[in-house]
């Protein structure tokens, strides 16, 4: 640059000194000219970068045209240089992007992922403490905190800093913590604070949380590395939490499957499992269906044969009450409870409840295994009405089961019942008796009820 300035002055014929801006000697073409700085004919003219101010070029008025080359040739160096360094910071750019995605990509749980982020970031930006918070969901403040030692659950204070991020959306460097209202002290003091969003597309999962128990000066640079690395655990966790959900819906199904027909299953599962197993009141019907003389009958054969003969019968049993929407409330020795109705709400549940036990006593009798047909001789008692559906049991051990004054209906009836013969009391009859056969059976007393209970055998 100083060849160049001497040509240039040269051509133009221009005497000059050129000072820096602390008045520093840089350049001078003219060692035994009299100081032009302080000369009532020099004229003065600035060299800039950038509008800033760097120097001055002082001489005759011929130094004005240098000073205008100079001004151009060391802003177009400026500016490649520029050029430069923002292509420098692209590629880094592109490879941390590269790097971390590719480390990412072997990562299937969370855990794993907060501590890879975490790690990566203590390499890149000066921290002493580095935290992921995600929000449990969209509706409370609770958020899980995650740090190089510990994973816990605390409460993002939604009127702090990180608080603040996590609704705006929108990354933020407070160099000076102390000095903004929204920092509200927990635990360990700090000084400098980064924080970053974890966003996927308009919706946060999380906060990104950089900081520094001393003062620090982040800087643009920072928060675009904090931004980029915010931005690839967004997406890594967002994947990571469509796998466990997917997980939970495969754990719904398998709990479910063994006591709930398929196609109510995928109606659960598929309205994003809301259904609620809290005890609640509700309108179902209720199928008790027993072995008559089972115990005499267990008599004839060793445990092991009437076990493989109750699996074979339990396995037609239920694949029947599967087919009509029943839902296999428990098994109690030879017995089985179902419900219609429960835990999803249908219609013609009475019907449902009937064909079950038609199809169940045909299959009895239309059996292959010939013992099962010739000893398995099954009543079936059907009631109908209003109990209580739910959970039921300690913390420890929970039953999914019905009570109310129905069940022990339906139960009364079941022991009535001869082996093949389906009794239903008048609730059933009434809903049904357009669709099925019946013959007036009895009427009875039953524990808890003052009137007598009108009963009705299914022709089929």
């Amino acid at each position: 640059m100083h060849t160049v300035i001497c040509n240039i002055a040269r051509e133009m014929g221009a005497h000059i000194v050129i000072y820096d801006v602390n008045d520093k000697l840089i350049f001078s073409n003219k060692h035994n000219l009299n100081d032009p700085k302080h000369s009532s004919s020099s004229c003065r003219y600035p060299l800039e970068i950038v509008d800033n101010v760097i120097g001055w070029i002082i001489g005759d008025k011929s130094a004005g045209s240098v000073a205008d080359f100079v001004n151009f040739i060391v802003n177009k160096e400026y500016e490649e240089k520029a050029l430069v360094g923002d292509l420098l910071d692209k590629y880094k750019e592109i490879t941390l992007l590269y790097d971390i995605s590719e480390e990412l990509s072997v990562c299937i749980e969370r855990r794993e992922i907060e501590e890879l982020i975490i790690a990566e970031i203590k390499k890149l930006i000066k921290a002493t403490n580095v935290s992921i918070l995600l929000r449990e969901d969209h509706e409370r403040e609770n958020v899980s905190a995650s740090t190089c030692n510990t994973s816990e659950t605390i409460t993002c204070n939604i009127n702090g800093i990180a608080g603040s991020v996590l609704l705006s959306g929108k990354a933020e460097i407070v160099n000076d913590v102390d000095a903004d209202p929204r920092y509200i002290i927990s635990g360990k003091e700090i000084c400098s604070l980064i924080c970053a969003p974890l966003k996927i597309k308009d919706r946060v999962l999380g906060v990104l949380n950089v900081s520094s128990d001393e003062p620090v000066v982040y800087e643009s640079s920072d928060l675009k590395i904090l931004s980029i690395l915010a931005s690839q655990a967004a997406s890594a966790i967002e994947n990571t939490i469509l796998f466990e959900n997917k997980l939970k819906e495969a754990q719904i199904r398998a709990n479910l499957q063994r006591y709930v027909a398929p196609q109510i299953v995928n109606s659960i599962v598929n309205d994003g499992g809301v259904l609620t197993l809290k005890p609640a009141r509700k309108n179902i019907s209720i199928l008790f269906s027993d072995i008559r003389n089972f115990s005499a009958t267990c008599e004839k054969l060793n445990p092991e044969q009437i076990v493989t003969y109750l699996n074979e019968y339990f396995s037609d049993m239920v694949g029947i009450l599967f087919h009509h929407n029943g839902t296999i409330n428990k098994f109690v020795g030879d017995m089985i409870v179902a419900l219609f109705g429960a835990p999803s709400s249908y219609e013609n549940r009475e019907t449902q409840a009937i064909k079950a036990a038609i199809d169940m006593q045909k299959c009895i009798n239309d059996s292959d295994t010939k013992w099962i047909k010739d000893n398995f001789r099954t009543g079936i008692g059907i009631s109908a009405g209003s109990v209580i559906v739910g959970n039921v049991g300690s913390p420890d051990h929970m039953d999914y089961t019905a009570i109310g004054d129905e069940v022990n209906v339906a139960d009364r009836l079941q022991s009535l019942a001869k082996g093949g013969q389906i009794l239903v009391e008048r609730n059933v009859y009434e809903v049904t008796k357009d669709i099925f056969e019946f013959n007036n059976f009895a009427h009875i007393k039953v524990k808890g009820r003052a009137a007598p209970v009108d009963i009705f055998e299914v022709v089929y």
